[in-house]
């Protein structure tokens, strides 16, 4: 049988890494390969961001309601293929499959809220803040964006910022975990087969350092987005700043949990140690 190689989506376009080094995935629940992803480099990165530098100029003249059509579009596709989604991301993560639907969901209300762009792009004005003087701003779009984003949640993450990202005007390179690498690229094939977004708006790209370091020092690059651990939050965070790149760096999420004397345990203990445990996890049948 031969496997699935990833490949990435760069110019509306899949195309091979021109890295040569490759990794395994593997369905954690059994231990069984279910494809190779590339270990790009910093070609791959400068092909993706040429892209989207490329169509920003064009994507940013585009009126804001035209571009947030683009998001209903991608609504109406992720829910006609959510279980499909659901399905991939169980299958290469190893999370049981009710939270898998509910990770999709959140994925979906987030390309859902940014359909209101006309208000989140809104500016302000302030009539004689001076003797003579009036105050406005705009909000406008810089250029191209980045997502480095973690295997726990491998179709939500990147999704909590490309739509607000491509709907006020920007375009974007995501880099997916390359531990979950097969969840993006479903949603990347949906968005290519089924919403036709203008050449360049949304790319990918697959890898690990070397992939996350030529993004952090790419001139063509405005800002980074990231979610993981808070050694690597903090790494970006430092190199984003050399740089002079805006930064997003989430680091170290992990809420409390608060066990009142009247609770049941019982009940509540299943989803305590669910929200504890990680795809290594082999407390859980998987769902087929």
């Amino acid at each position: 049988m031969t496997l699935p190689k990833m490949k990435n989506y760069i110019n509306n376009e899949w195309v091979d890494s021109v890295s040569e080094q490759i990794g395994d995935v593997f369905n954690p629940a059994t231990g069984e390969q279910i494809g190779t992803v590339p270990y790009g480099n910093s070609q791959d990165v400068d092909a993706a961001v040429a892209a989207a530098k490329k169509a920003f100029p064009e994507w940013r003249k585009t009126p804001p309601l035209t571009r947030a059509r683009y998001l209903f579009r991608i609504k109406e596709a992720f829910e006609e293929n959510f279980e499909e989604i659901a399905q991939t991301l169980t299958t290469e993560q190893g999370k049981v499959i009710d939270e898998a639907r509910g990770e999709v969901r959140r994925m979906i209300e987030n390309v859902e809220h940014a359909t209101g762009v006309t208000t989140l792009m809104t500016g302000y004005t302030l009539e004689d803040i001076a003797t003579g003087i009036d105050c406005y701003g705009h909000r406008q779009p810089m250029g191209v964006f980045g997502a480095i984003v973690p295997y726990n949640f491998p179709a939500m993450v990147a999704w909590w910022f490309l739509p607000y990202a491509i709907v006020s005007g920007n375009t974007y390179v995501v880099k997916p975990s390359e531990q979950v690498p097969m969840t993006q690229t479903k949603i990347m094939e949906i968005l290519d087969e089924e919403v036709g977004l203008p050449e360049g708006v949304v790319n990918m790209v697959h890898g690990s350092r070397d992939v996350v370091n030529a993004m952090l020092d790419h001139p063509d690059i405005q800002g980074i987005s990231f979610v993981g651990a808070t050694p690597t939050a903090e790494y970006i965070y430092k190199r984003c700043g050399e740089t002079g790149k805006r930064v997003q760096a989430l680091g170290g999420a992990k809420n409390i949990v608060a066990v009142m004397p009247t609770a049941d345990i019982d009940e509540g203990m299943p989803s305590i140690v669910a929200s504890f445990y990680d795809r290594r996890s082999t407390i859980f049948t998987p769902v087929t």
